[in-house]
């Protein structure tokens, strides 16, 4: 076989090996596209808890994420849907109040031992004078 052949075959290899099935590389764009935005990335830092917290209790209502990342109620709440929309997040009625929750406490925290290690990346590269 000639050498161009092998390589061509082991490239195509190489690529098949990467590709995942059409349906995950969609929920892996959608998961990024909805946690990437600063402000759902906020949001999802409100609720996730701290290490050792039961993720099961870790909730909080719409109003209260609102006010502590500084944006109105209406601007949260489409930022909410978004994440609800991805399956990030769940949602829960009590009366008039609406508490969210992460749904899959392992991917999000997941997400943010990604952000962490690039803060400390990016301050490792661009140090304070």
């Amino acid at each position: 076989m000639p050498k161009d052949s092998v390589e061509q075959g082991s490239q195509a290899q190489a690529r098949k090996s990467v590709l995942r099935h059409p349906e995950v590389d969609m929920y892996i764009n959608q998961f990024l596209d909805a946690a990437c935005d600063s402000s759902r990335r906020a949001i999802l830092e409100l609720l996730v808890p701290v290490q050792g917290s039961d993720p099961e209790i870790m909730e909080r209502r719409s109003g209260d994420i609102a006010r502590e990342i500084g944006l109105s109620p209406a601007t949260t709440s489409e930022h909410l849907q978004v994440l609800s929309k991805v399956g990030l997040i769940t949602a829960r009625r009590e009366g008039n109040s609406v508490f969210y929750r992460v749904r899959n406490y392992k991917l999000v925290q997941a997400f943010h031992i990604l952000i962490d290690a690039l803060d400390h990346d990016y301050m490792d590269r661009h140090p304070e004078p």
